[in-house]
């Protein structure tokens, strides 16, 4: 839908009876409800494709503001990785188990199982250590390294990047 096809379709809802609309077309999501008080609020999930422009609203209309971008910066290690006195010393001597996919990010299988693996434990090449969902599929992440876990960079359920460092592992 262009910008013109909103204002039209704004226009005409204003002057209905109906008190919600939606049309989707592909990826174009875009919901229109009017509540008790007779305003209305416009949801568009705009595309990559679409550029984003501000909808001129009739005076009983309400518009919400955009979303605010997600944040960019790395979220912050586990706290209950390892103690602080270890946070602080120099990690250069410690190898790194890397994420090989994009996704989500658990430290078990489910919540009620205990972590594959936790600070303290001592791992080998080929065992599990953690679980990566991408696109509705359980990957197994499988240790490269052995050792011992002395930190696990990532909170369980947090969203990770291909190549992001998962653990710290003491080789000695």
């Amino acid at each position: 839908m262009n910008f013109k096809e909103i204002q039209d379709l704004i226009k005409l809802i204003n002057k209905t009876n109906l008190t919600e609309f939606k049309v989707k077309d592909g990826e174009f999501n875009l919901s229109i409800k009017k509540g008790d008080d007779d305003k209305a609020i416009v949801v568009q999930q705009p595309v990559m494709q679409y550029p984003s422009a501000q909808v001129p609203v009739q005076p009983n209309f309400q518009a919400p503001a955009p979303a605010a971008p997600a944040p960019t910066t790395p979220e912050a290690p586990a706290q209950d990785a390892a103690p602080a006195s270890e946070k602080k010393t120099d990690t250069s001597n410690y190898l790194e188990v890397r994420s090989p996919i994009v996704g989500t990010f658990y430290r078990s299988s489910s919540p009620e199982n205990p972590p594959f693996a936790k600070v303290g434990d001592t791992i080998a090449k080929g065992d599990v250590v953690c679980i990566v969902e991408a696109m509705k599929l359980f990957n197994e992440i499988e240790s490269e390294v052995s050792g011992t876990i002395v930190q696990v960079m990532v909170e369980d359920a947090q969203p990770i990047e291909y190549d992001q460092v998962l653990f710290l592992v003491d080789p000695a």
